[in-house]
């Protein structure tokens, strides 16, 4: 990987917000309608350059120190996920203290506990304490 496109530190980490949802809504919109647009230009041909998760952000490995130090704020905090795969999916990082890569669904749990619900968030907590 290129430096040059390396994450700058702690600035590469984000609280998921509902904002954040919203714009992971608009990105969900936006490429089902550029595939449809797609499929009916060219039913015929696939896809080839398809986008697939990154290895060194898999879940329950350590996140890399290239990522840079992650802010004692953000630990154990819903976070933007850092992964380019996961721009269009409802999902949300957490990382403990041991650097622990956690992924979580941003869907409603249960159909009624939403992401930022506190409840949902202290089972969180008490699912990444190490």
């Amino acid at each position: 990987m290129d430096p040059m496109f390396w994450p700058s530190g702690a600035n590469s980490f984000r609280r998921f917000t509902p904002e954040s949802l919203a714009a992971i809504e608009e990105r969900i919109a936006k490429k089902k309608k550029q595939q449809a647009k797609v499929k009916q230009e060219n039913k015929d041909q696939g896809v080839a350059d398809k986008l697939t998760p990154q290895l060194d952000l898999k879940t329950c490995k350590k996140l890399p120190s290239l990522y840079g130090d992650l802010p004692v704020e953000l630990i154990g905090e819903p976070l933007e996920d850092l992964d380019p795969y996961y721009s269009d999916h409802k999902t949300f990082m957490v990382i403990n203290k041991r650097r622990t890569i956690f992924r979580f669904t941003a869907m409603p749990a249960l159909c009624i506990v939403g992401p930022f619900n506190p409840v949902r968030k202290a089972a969180i907590k008490i699912l990444i304490h190490s």
